[in-house]
């Protein structure tokens, strides 16, 4: 392995257990960590349950940009929990309003060649810095805080060649459209997808991030993108050159898998409901009637983004009958659109704007109306996920976005050209942009924060305990599922549902809701008669979010285990990591075998599981039939001891007593660090 690509270079410097082969699993040192509060509230409250006094990363931020409507004393109050929870354990707090996580730290913290998980699917935007940044369970997350490796399984590398120059009317949205136009939402599970080629010159950092951002619709452990002048030239304009370093591939490396996109071929596309997958060109469905058009969120982040639909609308109308909703990203962007008379255009053409945060990407306010069509440039589009039950959601670029919202049908912008006799405007980026910190707050540079008192209102609920894995089980199949069944639907999102996020008993109640409504009773009566519960799934389980709400909420409703053909990454973790077995199907016949309503019976648990024999799987049909199947599991060594304890808390908290822990030097924050944050 003389020449590296850049996804090899980050690995290898960062590896501590195991080898780079694909599918093996290893072990990578962590340096940064990302929180937010939809998933944060948890890894605190993880963070006291393992008993530990100080994060051992180089980094970690909790951010406020999820629970940010306060209709009643909830998110005030969990605020205020995550507030004191980071000056306890030593971590920066972006305060609620201040951004979306992955944009303010790319801003902010972000640095090339680091490592860095975060309890958010769209962790991976990090990656356009030239960083290895992985979405992951909350569990996850707080591990690596607490100084331990993060365990994966060494992804396969592609390498997608870009070549050719942008066309007008087509931007980096259109990118990571047409990957998912080839690829589907499963096409890169098991893969880190890293771009190269000389058509990286076309991609500005923050375009990037809109790249790999969405790479996490691929199913992508991550995405990687070189740190080269582009990187540069965006650390510099964020008064941070200091931190920059050069990250390239060498010249001859390969890759596990290739691909080419020529940028010249590329059209305006457009994700129809309700799967970002769902990729056609906007030609394909132009002329349908819109309601609504939402510009921000993570996935398109940037001050070029609000710019560009403020330069189409400029001197313009939107139409009476679309919600013109602009979603800022920051408190920094804000200052820069005012600045550059973006946020100018935008407002006089109609536009509502609304706080900088996450918000209508999680169904956190903007909902649009019943049985009409929402034209966003978000990252997601799963059924109900706007907040509205018959949502029909499509994803775009700002560009396909703000023409629409002109015309109130949806239109490829290169007909903007004929309808208005509009040059396509062109952005350009300036030498330094208006730098806003007045929301971060820095922990305690002495370390006199272990102290603190956690600040926990009556929606706060400290975690149970989770018992080991049992010896067998005789249980009833409470739901049988489809392939691609997401966090969303196991555990939905929204203004209803995530203000309890702190409060297991009561999020818990939405379990599989969007699914079935009646399942929550239906797993209460299970856990009192049979104690507990297992469903069934085919391809690709609980992919989108990394929300850990998704296992533990199941879990704490008696959930045993799960058995489908295949799991998203996140969800598999998270599974263990909370003590759910993850059982897969040997032969994809047996799927038609097992119903719902069935009680199965699972022997000799934990001597099978730990010695990797198959998982027999004894099936009573209502009518007295039975049959048989066998499942297996692939977990880790290592996976295999923390379920079987009960899951990585349980383990963590062993290790503890038997001060085991430590082998991370613990971080603390310098006047020279507190200086980078400008």
């Amino acid at each position: 392995m003389s020449q590296l690509n850049v996804t090899q270079k980050l690995i290898k410097e960062h590896l501590l257990k195991g080898e780079m082969t694909p599918g093996k699993e290893i072990g990578i040192k962590i340096d940064q960590a990302l929180l937010q509060d939809a998933t944060g509230t948890l890894v605190q409250l993880e963070l006291e349950a393992m008993g530990l006094e100080r994060a051992k990363t180089e980094v970690a931020v909790q951010y406020v940009d999820h629970n940010l409507l306060q209709t009643d004393f909830k998110n005030a109050d969990d605020h205020a929990f995550l507030l004191s929870a980071s000056q306890r354990f030593g971590i920066w707090y972006s305060r609620p309003g201040n951004g979306v996580s992955h944009p303010v730290h790319m801003e902010r913290f972000g640095k090339p060649g680091k490592t860095m998980v975060g309890s958010d699917s769209h962790t991976p935007a990090a990656g356009s810095l030239g960083m290895l940044a992985i979405g992951t369970g909350g569990l996850d997350v707080a591990a690596a805080i607490a100084g331990q490796p993060y365990f994966v399984k060494m992804p396969q590398v592609m390498g997608v060649k870009l070549t050719g120059k942008m066309p007008d009317w087509v931007s980096a949205k259109d990118v990571i459209l047409e990957m998912l136009r080839r690829y589907d939402v499963k096409g890169g599970v098991g893969k880190v997808i890293e771009y190269y080629g000389p058509g990286l010159a076309e991609l500005s950092a923050m375009d990037r991030h809109v790249i790999a951002n969405m790479g996490a619709e691929l199913g992508a452990t991550t995405t990687v993108f070189p740190s080269d002048e582009m990187t540069r030239k965006f650390l510099r304009s964020q008064d941070r050159e200091e931190d920059w370093i050069e990250l390239v591939a060498d010249e001859g490396c390969t890759y596990d898998l290739e691909d080419e996109i020529v940028l010249d071929d590329l059209i305006p596309l457009i994700a129809k409901p309700t799967s970002p997958g769902n990729v056609v060109p906007v030609r394909e469905v132009e002329g349908m009637e819109i309601g609504q058009v939402v510009i921000g969120s993570s996935a398109n982040p940037g001050v070029r983004d609000f710019w560009i639909a403020g330069a189409i609308v400029d001197g313009k109308a939107t139409r009476e009958e679309v919600s013109f909703d602009i979603n800022p990203t920051s408190r920094q962007v804000i200052q820069n659109l005012i600045a550059n008379k973006g946020f100018e255009k935008l407002i006089a053409a109609g536009a509502r704007f609304h706080q900088s945060g996450c918000m209508g990407c999680i169904g956190m306010g903007q909902a649009p109306a019943s049985d009409t069509i929402s034209l966003r440039t978000m990252p997601r589009n799963f059924p109900s996920r706007s907040g509205t039950e018959d949502d029909q959601v499509y994803l775009c670029s700002p560009e396909t976005a703000a023409a629409s919202a002109l015309t109130g049908k949806i239109t490829d912008p290169r007909d903007l050209e004929k309808l208005y006799g509009m040059s396509y405007p062109k952005y350009e980026y300036p030498e330094k942009e208006l730098i806003n910190t007045m929301m971060l707050v820095a922990p305690p540079e002495d370390g006199s924060n272990v102290d603190v008192k956690l600040k926990k209102g009556p929606n706060i609920k400290s975690l149970p305990y989770i018992e080991p894995l049992r010896e067998a089980c005789d249980v009833p199949v409470l739901l049988k599922m489809g392939d691609n069944v997401s966090t969303d639907e196991i555990l939905r999102a929204g203004a209803e549902v995530l203000p309890f996020r702190s409060n297991l008993p009561e999020i818990s109640k939405f379990s599989y809701s969007v699914i079935d409504d009646t399942f929550y009773d239906r797993a209460q009566k299970a856990k009192e008669s049979h104690g507990g519960h297992i469903v069934v799934a085919k391809d690709n389980y609980a992919q989108g979010s990394s929300r850990e709400h998704a296992a533990l909420a199941p879990k704490y409703l008696g959930q045993i285990a799960v058995i489908a053909n295949s799991y998203a990454r996140i969800a598999w973790q998270n599974l263990v990591n909370f003590g759910i077995l993850p059982l897969e199907f040997i032969d994809i016949a047996d799927y038609d075998k097992i119903e719902q309503g069935d009680e199965v019976s699972l022997m000799n648990l934990r001597e099978d599981v730990k010695n990797r024999n198959n998982i027999r799987v004894v099936i009573r049909k209502s009518n007295g039939e039975r049959t048989e199947i066998e499942t297996k599991h692939s977990m880790s060594d290592r996976q295999i001891q923390v379920l079987l304890k009960g899951g990585i808390i349980n383990e963590f908290k062993e290790q503890l007593k038997n001060r085991e822990v430590g082998a991370v030097k613990e971080n603390t924050v310098t006047d020279n660090e507190r200086k980078q944050v400008k």
